[in-house]
């Protein structure tokens, strides 16, 4: 499985603080089917993160991975907050995209953004480049109007929510709309969002269990939201053809 969205790198960010702490993340995903990871600390006002701690951060990280024998395929990104987005530079937000490709990693704002968020998202596509919603399931913006990333997406925008959210993990309305999104074909990947083993730990197939309790159909697109769909998000390929909710 690819995860798309994971705070892995030690002491970057609100991520692991330690070595020992990003290995036992690192840990915990393999057990749980994942194969590669996109390494996204924030980039915000809080953690304003330049590409090149991401990259020497991935790099370091990998030699430890190396070395502790954990085989796990690292690419970098960023998660990147709505302000930051608005004024990096090209060439900025292209060394913190998804794995150096097309798409940023720009996450659903949590307070008010009025039409600054429509306008910030249409210059980012106007300039080349792709965007990923991270865990609109989770944005106040999006719970009150659904019909807000609806619109998004009609325009190019993909959204990648949290396993954890279809887990119950954020709280009910999060789980309910999570479960919505998927539902309306509105969602293109899984991502895990973890931050450590435990506390907001990784892995994707128990949020996809736990979906299929209410949506049986979301068996048929475990490959294409964990497999297919992020694979061509790293190449910039389109994405391929959807699995219907239903057997036809």
């Amino acid at each position: 499985m690819i995860d798309l969205h994971c705070h892995i790198l030690p002491g970057v960010d609100d991520g692991p603080s330690s070595d020992a702490e990003a290995l036992a993340l690192a840990r915990a995903a393999v057990a749980l089917g994942t194969s590669l990871i996109v390494a996204t600390p924030h980039r915000s006002p809080r953690w304003p993160t330049e590409p090149a701690t991401v990259t020497a951060g991935a790099s370091r990280l990998a030699e430890l991975l190396a070395a502790a024998g954990i085989e796990l395929e690292l690419r970098t990104g960023a998660e990147i907050a709505l302000e930051e987005a608005a004024r990096l530079d090209d060439g900025t937000l292209s060394e913190l995209a998804l794995g150096h490709g097309h798409h940023i990693l720009l996450e659903s704002p949590h307070e008010p953004a009025g039409d600054r968020l429509e306008r910030t998202v249409s210059e980012l596509l106007d300039r080349g480049h792709g965007i990923v919603l991270a865990h609109p399931e989770r944005s106040p913006v999006f719970q009150d109007r659904p019909g807000r990333l609806r619109e998004m997406v009609e325009t190019g925008v993909l959204c990648s929510i949290t396993a954890g959210a279809l887990e119950g993990r954020f709280g009910p309305a999060s789980q309910w709309f999570a479960l919505e999104l998927l539902r309306d074909g509105l969602v293109h990947s899984l991502a895990s969002d973890a931050h450590a083993a435990g506390a907001r730990p990784p892995g994707l197939q128990a949020g996809l269990d736990a979906a299929a309790r209410h949506l049986p159909g979301v068996v048929r697109q475990t490959h294409w939201l964990t497999n297919d769909a992020p694979a061509a998000i790293l190449a910039g390929t389109p994405l391929p053809s959807r699995p219907d909710l239903v057997a036809p």
